[in-house]
């Protein structure tokens, strides 16, 4: 908790530069964390109040602490962001001038091997953000089936030697289960060889792809992509951070099939399909961190960061 990088929001002033305006009232923050954005945001906005939504309890308890000078202007909420528009509305709330999402990991789980994510410590394999929900990864290793596991790390992790490696994992488990994310880390190495693209460590791949299956990752941005659109006044922003392909993809895909107004062939001479756009994109390329940044806080390095403005309903 005292590792300084969990207060060092990424891409702080390109956050407040697409998200804050004039007047707003309601905010979201989906992905509360250590409370880092939502500290600028506060503080850019003087007269909002804000419903944070972090899925992990305990980063809930470090975002409080964090917030404490401006928590009567925070309702502090544990549980998933794909529920905003039902968390919002116990709270009153029917529209939202903004909406973050920071998809990112936070140091604070990175850094701590008892919780699993890292593979450069040894600790449990679990990478649960919320420890009270059911499946670790232990449980995901030692259970699913070798085909399950191939599309796992094929799709989750574009691991190239997915094939290889999900049949390598099924036949360590037969000879003693899965429990620490060191064994993994070695096994990983041994498969797919010591460097990988990138100079990125071998086991970086397959624990992205644990991790994402483990909390439902690219689900839960789906759904929690169309709550925010439904709950945004018009004029209010989304903005959205990834940090790999794979969310950066599907927030793009989004937001582009979100600013179309019509999807009816080429052939057909008139709509017919009766959509209508909803979104306005702010930015035609991902926003990137600046060179200071990034040498300041290297995990911003692969940050992206889309906006977008919510249409009127009706025009």
């Amino acid at each position: 908790m005292e590792d300084e990088q969990i207060h060092k929001p990424v891409l702080r002033k390109e956050v407040l530069e697409y998200l804050v305006q004039p007047h707003a009232e309601r905010i979201v923050d989906g992905t509360l964390g250590a409370g880092g954005h939502a500290g600028a945001i506060l503080e850019a906005c003087p007269g909002a109040r804000m419903l944070g939504i972090e899925r992990d309890p305990e980063m809930l308890t470090i975002a409080r602490e964090n917030l404490s000078d401006s928590a009567d202007r925070v309702e502090f909420v544990q549980g998933k962001y794909s529920d905003m528009a039902r968390l919002c509305e116990e709270y009153g709330w029917q529209r939202v001038d903004g909406v973050l999402l920071d998809l990112g990991v936070c140091s604070y789980h990175l850094d701590s091997a008892e919780r699993g994510f890292a593979h450069r410590y040894d600790g449990p394999l679990d990478m649960r953000f919320d420890r009270r929900s059911e499946g670790t990864a232990a449980e995901l290793l030692n259970h699913a089936s070798e085909d399950e596991l191939r599309r796992i790390l094929a799709e989750y992790g574009e691991e190239r030697k997915a094939k290889k490696l999900a049949k390598a994992i099924v036949q360590r488990r037969e000879k003693r289960p899965w429990m620490r994310t060191g064994e993994l880390k070695e096994l990983v190495a041994s498969v797919v060889g010591r460097g990988q693209g990138g100079g990125l460590p071998p086991a970086t791949r397959t624990f992205q792809a644990l991790r994402i299956a483990v909390n439902d990752e690219l689900r839960e941005l789906e759904k929690g992509l169309t709550a925010a659109v439904n709950i945004l006044k018009e004029k209010g922003r989304l903005v959205v951070i990834s940090f790999h392909s794979l969310e950066d993809r599907r927030v793009k895909r989004f937001f582009r099939e979100e600013a179309a107004s019509c999807v009816c062939p080429p052939e057909i001479p008139e709509c017919r399909c009766g959509k209508t756009a909803r979104l306005s994109v702010l930015t035609k390329k991902p926003v990137r961190c600046r060179p200071e940044e990034k040498e300041d806080n290297p995990r911003a390095g692969s940050a992206r960061l889309r906006a977008a403005e919510k249409l009127p309903d009706e025009r």
